[in-house]
Order: structure tokens, then C-alpha cells, then sequence
């Protein structure tokens, strides 16, 4: 009887080693900055808010080194990468609802790309969706002159803009009268805010959400939202709607939810569709948001192409409190 020895695997060459310990030991120190809450400088910030992606990779990273019997480091990546992935995938899954019976409003945030948006496809859509309330950032006297034109006042006939050059200027436009309130300073880019005068005694505050990039000024990014407010009490729930040049990922934004808010798209887990960019490349992100009181209960989140922009619209309906 011949008996034939089983053959020792051969080992894995050295250069397939090395390229997969070079990504690997760079998803390590990414995972740390993410898990430590770590947003030091515009490189981290634009890092972090791919966090998504980079975690797909990292399981592929932990899977390969095993695989190589590279049990130690291999398992030391999957842990790593398992961990960040738990903070992601939540955002995936529809949150319960709190039951509330107050009014129902319907609410649109829309980046205008310095006033480049197509002005009669958004107002077509803000009809189609029954929009209530509409949050404008990147507004351009020439894009008010667009809205005009397209007939915005016979939608949405009050408003509250301020529109400047370049992409500094912001705005809100609604269906119900709008009381201008003042609880920012001024910022580098234009951040109004005013209470909705709703039929009934639910009156909700808005305040037009637009941070500078963290890419471009990030001590600026960062202050810009340490200085948002917090929700308030009793029959005036605040909302915060528009482009927060951030995600869900970067712990300066988790700081604001933390303030009484939830964010709309992961309660409703819609929490990874990206509004930003229109495009496929950089990779798409969720840099728009509604943070609105705790209180509210999100019926609906829809994210939908905005002709012109580089920012793809939200639109948001919620049961007030």
C-alpha cells in the first residue's frame, strides 16, 4: 500500500505579504482616528466621512490575512474593521417611531450649487412632493431672480432669504407665514432661521443649515457646528436643515444630534444614501441633513436628482409633537 504525505502548504511570497500589510496597517491607524472620535485636520476630515467604504475594505483586509494564516494581525484587522462596520450599518435599519398627534409637515432641503440648480425642476418637484417648508443654501441673486420666474410665490409664498455671491447665500421659503428669529451669530455663510406659523399651536422653529467645508477651513468647520443650537422645549420643536459638510461618521455632527436631535435619514434608515456628490465620483456621501427635536416622528425620507447641482434634494415628512 503506498501512502502519499500531504504536501506543506507553500508559503505566501513575501511582496503579497507586503501589499497586503501596507493597506492593512493603514485601515488599523484610519479605524483608531474613527473610534477615537479623532477629526484633526481637513485630510482626517475628508477620510473619515468615507468611513463606509474604507470599512467594506478593511473586512476584505481581515478575510485576506487570515486566509494567509496571518492569524494574529489578520484577526487583529477583521476586529477592527468589525467594530467600525457596527457603527455603520444601523443607519441601514428603520428606527421605531416615537407616536406623536401633532401636524405633519413636509420639508425639503436643496443645495443650489452657487445658484447653477435648475430652478423650474426644483419647484416641479417641491409640487410633486408637497413640500411645506423648503431650506435653500448656495443661494445666488440670479437663482432668486430663477425662482421668481419659475413661480415660487404661488407654491411657496412666503420666504426668508438671504442671498449672496458665490455659494455664501441661504434661505427658507414656505407654505405658512414665517417669523424671522435670530439664535446664530453670523457665520461665514448665510444660516437664517424663523418659526413656521402652522395652523394650530404646534409652531416649529427652522434654522437653514449651511457649515463651510472641512476640506477647505477645518477650525472653521469645527466651530461653525460646535455653535449650533440645541432643541427647545415646550410647543416650538427646532429643526436643522440643509448642507452640514459633514456625515454621520465625524463626531463634530454626532456632538449636534446629541443636543436633543435625531438625524431624519437614519431614523428612517435611509442613514448611508448619499446627497453628495451628484455624481459617482468622489465617492457619493451623506452630507445633508435634517436634525430635527427627538420628539418628532419621521414618516418618510426621499432623496431625489436636483438638475444643475452638484447636491442631490432631500425631501422629509414628520409628525410634529
Amino acid at each position: 500500500m503506498t501512502v502519499e504525505l500531504k504536501r506543506p502548504r507553500p508559503p505566501v511570497r513575501t511582496w503579497i505579504v507586503a501589499l497586503w500589510a501596507v493597506p492593512s496597517v493603514l485601515f488599523v491607524g484610519f479605524a483608531a482616528l474613527r473610534l477615537l472620535g479623532v477629526t484633526g485636520n481637513r485630510y482626517i476630515i475628508a477620510t473619515v466621512a468615507l468611513t463606509p467604504y474604507i470599512a467594506v475594505v478593511g473586512l476584505a483586509l481581515g478575510v485576506v490575512g487570515l486566509f494567509m494564516r496571518r492569524w494574529i494581525f489578520g484577526g487583529v484587522v477583521l476586529a477592527f474593521a468589525m467594530i467600525v462596520s457596527a457603527a455603520v450599518v444601523p443607519r441601514m435599519i428603520s428606527h421605531d417611531q416615537s407616536t406623536v398627534f401633532g401636524p405633519r409637515l413636509t420639508v425639503m432641503t436643496a443645495n443650489l450649487y452657487v445658484g447653477r440648480a435648475d430652478a423650474v425642476a426644483l419647484l416641479d418637484m417641491v409640487r410633486r412632493t408637497n413640500v411645506e417648508v423648503l431650506s435653500l443654501q448656495e443661494l445666488s441673486p440670479a437663482m432668486v431672480q430663477d425662482l421668481d420666474r419659475a413661480g415660487i410665490d404661488r407654491v411657496l409664498p412666503y420666504r426668508l432669504f438671504e442671498p449672496r455671491r458665490g455659494g455664501a447665500g441661504s434661505g427658507l421659503a414656505s407654505k405658512y407665514p414665517l417669523r424671522p428669529t435670530e439664535i446664530l451669530d453670523p457665520a461665514t455663510f448665510a444660516q437664517p432661521s424663523a418659526i413656521v406659523d402652522l395652523p394650530g399651536v404646534v409652531d416649529p422653529e427652522v434654522l437653514v443649515v449651511h457649515a463651510v467645508p472641512g476640506v477647505e477651513n477645518a477650525g472653521t468647520w469645527k466651530a461653525e457646528l460646535a455653535e449650533l443650537p440645541g432643541t427647545t422645549t415646550k410647543d416650538k420643536p427646532r429643526m436643522l436643515i440643509g448642507d452640514f459638510n459633514a456625515t454621520l461618521d465625524h463626531p463634530d455632527l454626532r456632538d449636534v444630534i446629541s443636543r436633543g436631535y435625531v438625524d431624519v435619514a437614519q431614523q428612517h434608515g435611509s442613514g448611508l444614501t448619499p446627497t453628495w456628490p451628484a455624481g459617482i465620483w468622489p465617492p457619493p456621501v451623506a452630507l445633508d441633513h435634517f436634525l430635527v427635536d427627538a420628539r418628532c416622528a419621521v414618516v418618510d425620507y426621499q432623496v431625489f436628482d436636483l438638475p444643475g447641482s452638484d447636491h442631490r434634494a432631500a425631501v422629509a415628512t414628520l409628525n410634529l409633537p
